[in-house]
């Protein structure tokens, strides 16, 4: 007599939402592990630029990222941001006087799963088992994301204070041009 089993461990039963739950979950690893660098954009799900006035003209802006992003690709998005500010707000040069970097780290596991399947067969009053377990998953991915963040002040032409001052019409220009961005 010979019997076959299988038998599955550590798994609650089959449905449709665990297959949709972990779809969702596998197709947001890939996401960010084979998505796109944060593009220039205002704030949103993966990332992008905001602002915050302080006085008028004084402004906080910071990009942040998403795991596929540079720091250097933050760093010139929130100076790019920093110049766009300054020319929409009727400036022509801006001193940053407060800069910051940092890189937050996510460390995402995947679910590990057990597959145990074997067979047996008796010979009399003994019997024979044999089986084998295979197990998935549990792989553990650092995503890194950079974020930037200056704090400028705006000015008409180019003051003697002794500030590095930058020409927002040539910084905004030329990082434009790296990147490919349209302008406005």
């Amino acid at each position: 007599m010979i019997f076959q089993c299988e038998r599955q461990s550590h798994l609650t039963p089959i449905t449709i939402k665990n297959i949709h739950m972990k779809f969702t979950f596998t197709l947001f690893i890939a996401f960010l592990l084979i998505g796109c660098a944060t593009s220039y954009q205002a704030e949103g799900f993966t990332g992008g630029f905001s602002e915050t006035q302080l006085d008028r003209n004084v402004f906080k802006v910071t990009f942040k990222g998403n795991g596929r992003t540079r720091s250097e690709r933050a760093e010139d998005f929130v100076l790019l941001r920093s110049a766009e500010l300054t020319l929409k707000n009727g400036f022509s040069h801006f001193a940053i006087i407060d800069e910051r970097q940092t890189t937050d780290q996510v460390v995402i596991t995947t679910p590990t799963e057990y597959h145990t399947s074997g067979s047996a067969t008796s010979y009399g009053n003994s019997a024979n088992f044999s089986a084998t377990t295979t197990t998935s998953g549990g792989n553990s991915y650092v995503i890194k994301r950079p974020s930037s963040s200056n704090t400028i002040v705006c000015f008409n032409g180019k003051p003697n204070n002794g500030l590095f001052v930058y020409d927002a019409h040539f910084i905004y220009n030329g990082l434009t041009s790296k990147y490919k961005i349209n302008s406005n």
